[in-house]
């Protein structure tokens, strides 16, 4: 159901669109907040088509009874000739490559059954067809005031989709026949019906209450499946009555959500054929209800190419998912090359001339100082201004990069691992400090612990007593603040009344957020070590959070399957990303703070502009849960690790896959890029770290000549060549990985003896 932004509530049989109309769950979240606290609408949730339902639908619905009736009582000749004489006909042919079209026109014969005839006449039929199947409410036309009987589409949808149960396993076993016996070429873009037929034919026969035939045919068919979907399966096999449908999550994203299959026009019509001709209305009808067919032109794809592509809880991507502009690049740094200068010259002495070295570093830097013709506008979001400690910390930073080592194959990092002993209590997230200098972890007894990694203890500000008597005036005001009494190693925070999934440093290392199971996203002072805010937004467990690159702003996302958007001064999100069909479980920002990735157990992950509030790159290929996410430093690419043990990159600009890292044997719940670019880090539960030569992989690729349109993406099984190194730790999970401003490797994780 489409909403309608801005606009008086209109009667339910006003509001009748097609499926495909609306940009449904693979689209955008619908009602979100502007930047500045304006609520805003985003303009996709439109309804993009009017009433589908032709004026004399009511007749057209009766003589469809009739017909209906007549070919049930095998009176065939009186069928054909009312056929005939009514001149109902209807369109085969797909529309916009889905096969939910259809049209009414008045010369010719139908073909095909008179149920495949029903569902093409209109919208109005599909809506209560679906009802009838998952057990929700019939959205259209359902009965008239004070009339307890449902009107003719509504029996007759309900009907077509009764069937005789014991014909479910020779329709599922014919269809599975034909794919078998077709040419190697068709055989595995078909095969890819089989899971979304067996999910719902087996959810038809459950609701229809027929559990020992639905049994029987799980039972037969479930093993056919393939094994990304076991996990699925797993949790189908436990609805097996009517009554365990109701408010079933699993079933309510099969219900929301059109399963999207990627097939060339010819084995499409390979498939629609042997349909039409085998009359099998029971498997066209599903099809036609809960199914996307995106049709391409062009050569069908091999196994390997749709294997890379498929696995995710609704089947793969469509194809406009993923061609809205994206702008990938970096921001034009601020101008501070004043006080650079003056940095240099009192530093000339000592350090020879690192002036000359500044500007290499600006060149061989992501961040440019001419404008990249990729990059948004700088004011397209609104950032903060930066503070006179944020400019002295650029300069520091690039003083460091002066001294930072180029990574490559011949010149690996050197690894420092964090270990955490005696951490019975469960360590759960770990975070480091853009400079090094701290080091957060998020335990399962609900607090979060920070220590110093360098050798400057951790001290509080004085009292507010103690604070009157300081000279306000002197230079090292900063330094008199603190309070020497309470310095120490490490710091215990006390706050969460659950288990912590997430910490994130602030960039100005002012300020820590942690998430945790009892649903709240809490700020805390690194001054005062207390917790300033608590953000109350997600109704259950908020798995992971991070700060923006610029600060102030933060995303989180969770067991609800939102991710939202904060800032730090506002007790409300700014931004709710709705799309996700499992638990959000990690979010990333990218460099240029303009778009947000939301990685989820749906095994999808998800592009959102900060902006609009616009999912604008869905990529599919994960086989399990994504738990690690990271952006190439330059902001075009995109680094993803699951728990099939895989890494894959994706090309963010062209929405593309364009590799596949194989070594790991586990989880993998960490990855970081060099500050260059030039090498990628990976921890996984295998207890490893592994280094992947990512210049390679990158630049191996040619996406120019990648055909989006088609989807024709054959990765090069490399995986090997581009591994530069694995470091095995002592029964210790690898959680978190971190490149200093030099290119020194930090690793942390928990030893479990």
């Amino acid at each position: 159901m489409a909403a309608i932004p801005d606009g008086p509530v209109k009667s339910e049989t006003e509001l009748e669109v097609k499926p495909d109309s609306v940009n449904d769950v693979a689209g955008n979240p619908n009602a979100v907040q502007g930047i500045g606290g304006t609520p805003k609408t985003s303009p996709s949730v439109a309804a993009t088509a009017a009433s589908v339902t032709p004026p004399d639908i009511t007749d057209r619905q009766t003589l469809l009874a009739v017909l209906q009736f007549l070919k049930k009582n095998k009176l065939l000749e009186s069928e054909e000739t009312l056929r005939k004489e009514s001149g109902l006909c209807f369109d085969n042919e797909e529309q916009s490559g889905s096969v939910d079209g259809g049209s009414v026109c008045a010369t010719g014969d139908a073909e095909g059954s008179d149920a495949t005839l029903l569902s093409r006449v209109s919208g109005a039929t599909s809506a209560p067809t679906a009802a009838a199947v998952t057990g929700v409410p019939v959205p259209a036309k359902v009965t008239s005031a004070g009339d307890d009987q449902p009107d003719v589409s509504v029996v007759l949808s309900a009907y077509s989709q009764q069937g005789d149960p014991a014909l479910y396993q020779v329709y599922y076993s014919g269809l599975k026949r034909f794919i078998e016996s077709v040419l190697d070429c068709h055989r595995a873009e078909l095969s890819q019906v089989f899971y979304p037929l067996f999910v719902h034919m087996y959810l038809e026969l459950v609701y229809n209450q027929h559990e020992t035939e639905a049994k029987d045919f799980f039972d037969k068919f479930h093993g056919d499946q393939e094994c990304y979907y076991q996990d699925d399966l797993r949790v189908l096999s436990g609805l097996t009555k009517k009554e365990h449908m109701k408010g079933n999550e699993t079933l309510l994203d099969f219900r929301t959500s059109k399963f999207v299959l990627r097939i060339s026009r010819d084995s499409y019509q390979l498939l629609k054929r042997h349909l039409q001709e085998r009359q099998n209305n029971q498997i066209w009808n599903i099809i036609q209800e809960h199914l996307y067919i995106d049709i391409f032109d062009g050569m069908p794809r091999s196994k390997s190419q749709i294997d890379s592509m498929s696995g995710s809880l609704a089947g793969e991507a469509r194809r406009e998912a993923n061609k809205a502009k994206v702008f990938y690049g970096l921001l034009k740094e601020p101008e501070i090359e004043v006080p650079l200068d003056d940095e240099d010259e009192e530093a000339d002495n000592e350090e020879g001339k690192p002036k000359k070295k500044k500007p290499k570093k600006d060149s061989m830097g992501s961040k440019s100082k001419k404008q990249d013709p990729n990059a948004p506008q700088q004011n397209r979001i609104p950032l903060p201004e930066l503070k006179d400690s944020d400019k002295l910390d650029k300069i520091m930073n690039m003083k460091e990069a002066t001294k930072r080592i180029r990574l490559g194959p011949d010149s690996l990092p050197s690894i420092c691992f964090y270990t955490f002993l005696n951490a019975y209590q469960g360590l759960t997230a770990v975070d480091f400090t853009d400079d090094s200098s701290l080091i957060a972890g998020g335990f399962a007894d609900s607090t979060v612990r920070i220590w110093s990694v360098t050798p400057k203890k951790l001290r509080g500000v004085k009292s507010a007593a103690d604070l009157n008597l300081i000279d306000k005036e002197s230079d090292d005001v900063l330094e008199r603040i603190m309070d020497e009494k309470t310095a120490s190693e490490s710091k215990i925070l006390y706050g969460h009344s659950g288990p912590v999934y997430g910490t994130s440093f602030s960039p100005d290392r002012n300020y820590l957020l942690s998430c945790s199971e009892d649903g709240t996203i809490r700020l805390w002072s690194l001054q005062t070590f207390t917790c300033l805010v608590g953000y109350k937004g997600h109704n259950y467990p908020v798995w992971d959070t991070q700060f923006s690159p610029y600060g102030y702003y933060f995303v989180s996302g969770g067991h609800d399957r939102v991710a939202r958007l904060w800032a730090t001064d506002h007790y409300q999100p700014l931004r709710m990303f709705s799309g996700h069909l499992a638990d959000i479980t990690s979010t990333r920002f990218h460099p240029n703070c303009n778009y947000v990735v939301t990685g989820s157990a749906d095994r999808t992950i998800r592009l959102w502009d900060v902006l609009t509030g616009n999912c604008v790159r869905i990529f599919t290929g994960h086989k399990g849960p994504i738990h690690s996410l990271t952006f190439s430093p330059n902001g075009k690419f995109l680094a993803s690790g699951a728990t099939d043990g895989r890494i894959l990159l994706w090309d963010i600009g062209h929405g593309v896959m364009v590799g596949e890292l194989k070594g790991h044997t586990d989880t993998i719940y960490a990855l970081k890029f060099s500050r260059d670019g030039e090498i990628l880090a990976s921890g996984s539960m295998d207890n490893t770290v592994k280094l992947w030569d990512a210049t390679k992989a990158f630049d191996d690729i040619e996406t120019d000549d990648f055909t989006a349109a088609t989807g024709h993406i054959t990765l090069p099984e490399n995986s090997q060549e581009l591994l530069l190194g694995t470091y095995v730790t002592k029964s210790t999970a690898v959680v978190h990985v971190h490149f200093t401003r030099r290119n020194l490797l930090l690793a942390a994780g928990s030893y479990n003896p």
